[in-house]
């Protein structure tokens, strides 16, 4: 928990848009009320949350007491172990996580390729719950539920932890953690590999759609400069240094590596609410009011 440092930028979060718990609405007010001052909803490959909360005019440029600034964002799990496997680095089925920051939501070519991998992700998911069937795990009615509450215009982006969740609603699992322990994690029963974008592709979409590309939650990066190299080359601009479970070494050590490589740095709570409010999770968050503002000046660089 930080100590007596009022956090004002959470540049990573999730609505139900995504996997997350909340509605863009009701974690925009939480955001609000714990005090943000720039802040970004960084839904799993839909920017629909983020329109939403621009349709009912929410986060512009208005004083804090009105609601935080509130950034464009996007995150694209990619697939990168042919990226790192040129490095004698990963495993089949590990990923890069791409955030994207101030892309025009109205970028339709942008919207076509998020489309593609949400549709990915429901192909995922349908094989996932018939192999946990196959299994004598069967989640069909709660899956059901689920797929009943999705938003209309297939914008929703669905991923594992929603049937995480159908697990613990049938009593096959006592946590998120817990499914993906026993069920849906890389090497587990039920894992299904991913179809979709890989690294460059998405850096170089974030950035066709004026955003800029950082990479998520990553303490290995300053041990992988080769990679990190090739990534920069393509259009990566930014790297996550202030993220809410990383110890007070590692952002040091992180913080270090980005500015000497000259990597723009962004951090968050990276917030689902699975496990606390959002309160709680502003409460083990600290990203220095810095980050946010030179975000938004790089973004504003951007713009002719």
């Amino acid at each position: 928990m930080r100590e007596g440092r009022p956090n004002r930028v959470d540049l990573h979060t999730h609505s139900r848009r995504s996997d997350g718990v909340m509605e863009p609405l009701a974690l925009y007010e939480a955001m609000r009320d714990a005090g943000l001052h720039v802040v970004a909803l960084s839904d799993h490959d839909t920017l629909a949350g983020y329109r939403e909360l621009r349709a009912a005019g929410l986060g512009g440029e208005g004083s804090p007491e009105a609601g935080p600034r509130l950034i464009p964002a996007v995150e694209i799990n990619t697939l990168a172990w042919s990226v790192l496997q040129r490095h004698g680095l990963g495993r089949d089925g590990e990923e890069l996580h791409i955030l994207g920051y101030g892309m025009d939501a109205d970028d339709a070519a942008f919207e076509a390729k998020l489309a593609r991998q949400r549709d990915s992700r429901r192909v995922r998911l349908l094989e996932t719950v018939a192999c946990l069937r196959r299994h004598d795990v069967p989640i069909d009615d709660q899956f059901t539920q689920l797929m009943a509450e999705v938003g209309p215009g297939g914008h929703d982006a669905l991923g594992r932890p929603h049937v995480a969740r159908a697990l613990i609603a049938a009593g096959h699992a006592t946590s998120v953690d817990d499914a993906f322990d026993r069920w849906l994690d890389h090497g587990r029963p039920c894992y299904v590999p991913r179809e979709g974008m890989g690294p460059r592709e998405a850096i170089e979409a974030i950035r066709a759609a004026g955003g800029l590309p950082a990479l998520a939650h990553s303490p290995a990066a300053p041990d992988r400069p080769q990679v990190m190299k090739r990534l920069r080359g393509w259009g990566l601009a930014g790297l996550e240094v202030y993220y809410h479970s990383f110890m007070p070494g590692t952002v040091v050590r992180m913080a270090k590596y980005a500015e000497k490589a000259g990597f723009l740095a962004t951090g968050g709570s990276d917030y689902h609410g699975d496990t606390m409010t959002y309160a709680e999770a502003d409460a083990d968050t600290f990203v220095p009011d810095a980050v946010g503002e030179r975000l938004l000046e790089a973004l504003a660089a951007l713009r002719p």
